[in-house]
């Protein structure tokens, strides 16, 4: 019995310093980088403005959130980050961002070049992480949808307009996504919503716009539309694309709902997490395509 009990407590002991070492060296593993990037080239929200010597609204979220989920945020305005050598320094790439960033536009910040862009596209395409907040829509519009802007292909998406802000539903479309089950059932927001065309084919729809009830301001009938994609995850060559419409309000920002949601993008998009994103945008919301 002896050499039994000294053999079953040799195994023991080995398998407890393996899970201690495991536990370790998971805890030990740098946080993933982030460029979180809002310049504006066309309208600036004042969700990005900084105030003098102090962080954006929600770049402070995006720090409280990056200190709890091991993400390390860069935040910046200027465009000529974009370069082959400083995009291999970030995990991911986080957009609140509007217009043609290839152009000094609204906010006079550096642009991206045009070799930047394409620099920055073709490391999305070949694994780096990518999430759009709001406005990250309304940047490098096409001029039809048989020549979209290649931006608008790795992002899944174009905004069209909006209408007045007001307070509209959310359905969750997939519960088991990373920060998604805080989504209540009936989660309604006050934000300015944005309406959205030429959707891709593999996006999968996180949570759906319920334009049942929607209001529109004049003869603007934006929100006269079957439902469609308000925030989605979806694979762009070998890079893990996440975006999400919220974001226009400081006071969303703060809404714990719309940070467990974001906080769940960026561990999926940084390879924290994973995520089933078989494409589901035909049955969750078939007429997604169809608009005014």
């Amino acid at each position: 019995m002896k050499p039994f009990m000294k053999i079953t407590r040799t195994v023991t002991l080995a398998s407890f310093a393996f899970l201690l070492a495991s536990s370790l060296a998971a805890t030990a593993q740098p946080a993933k980088k982030v460029l979180f990037f809002s310049k504006s080239s066309g309208f600036e929200h004042s969700a990005i403005k900084h105030a003098e010597g102090q962080l954006s609204a929600a770049e402070q979220v995006l720090k409280e959130l990056g200190e709890k989920n091991k993400i390390e945020f860069t935040f910046s305005k200027d465009g000529g980050l974009f370069t082959p050598e400083n995009i291999a320094k970030y995990d991911a790439f986080a957009f609140y961002t509007t217009g043609d960033l290839t152009k000094s536009g609204t906010d006079h910040q550096p642009p991206m070049s045009p070799e930047g862009k394409a620099a920055f596209l073709k490391a999305i395409e070949e694994g780096k992480g990518f999430v759009g907040m709001h406005s990250a829509t309304d940047t490098f519009h096409s001029p039809n949808a048989d020549n979209l802007d290649p931006y608008i292909k790795m992002i899944g998406a174009e905004f069209i307009v909006h209408a007045d802000q007001q307070k509209a539903r959310m359905i969750c479309a997939d519960p088991k996504f990373p920060g998604q089950s805080a989504v209540p059932a009936d989660f309604r927001l006050l934000e300015e919503w944005y309406t959205l065309k030429w959707f891709a084919p593999n996006v999968h729809v996180l949570l759906v716009q319920d334009t049942s009830d929607m209001r529109t301001n004049g003869n603007n009938r934006c929100y006269a539309r079957p439902p469609y994609p308000a925030t989605w995850a979806r694979m762009f060559g070998k890079g893990r694309v996440f975006y999400t419409s919220m974001g226009h309000r400081e006071d969303v920002w703060t809404n714990p709902v719309f940070q467990q949601v974001l906080a769940g993008g960026l561990k999926w998009a940084v390879r924290n997490v994973d995520a089933d994103v078989t494409p589901n945008i035909d049955s969750v919301t078939p007429q997604a395509n169809v608009h005014p």
